[in-house]
């Protein structure tokens, strides 16, 4: 049987929990940039995805599936212009997109990421 890793444990969740060669990560949300737009947002969420990848060996063009929820789905489109611009030619992830209330009125989005080790 293949042991469970888990890094940063609290109460309620951890921020990894790693299963052989995959790791499911919990949601990230904005540290630098809250309130700001949903571009400034994007750019700091997935700068803390890239900085948790590299901390377990992997990349973006490992990443298998990526769950992004919006604020305000009006803001797709901005979105995804900072998302074409980090994801891997070639290499993008499966991928849902949903509007959905977010646990801080200050928050645009918050994205999950499943990777390959």
């Amino acid at each position: 049987m293949t042991d469970i890793k888990r890094i940063g444990v609290a109460a309620r969740y951890s921020d990894l929990v790693i299963l052989g060669d995959t790791a499911y990560f919990s949601g990230y949300v904005p540290e630098t940039s809250l309130g700001q737009s949903v571009q400034e947002q994007t750019r700091d969420i997935l700068g803390q995805i890239d900085q948790s990848l590299a901390e377990i060996g992997s990349d973006r063009s490992k990443i298998l599936q990526a769950t992004i929820w919006l604020a305000d789905i009006a803001s797709y489109e901005t979105m995804n212009e900072v998302w074409d611009a980090w994801v891997v030619a070639g290499e993008a992830p499966a991928r849902i997109c949903i509007e959905s209330g977010l646990a801080h009125p200050g928050y645009a989005l918050e994205i999950r990421v499943i990777a390959a080790l």
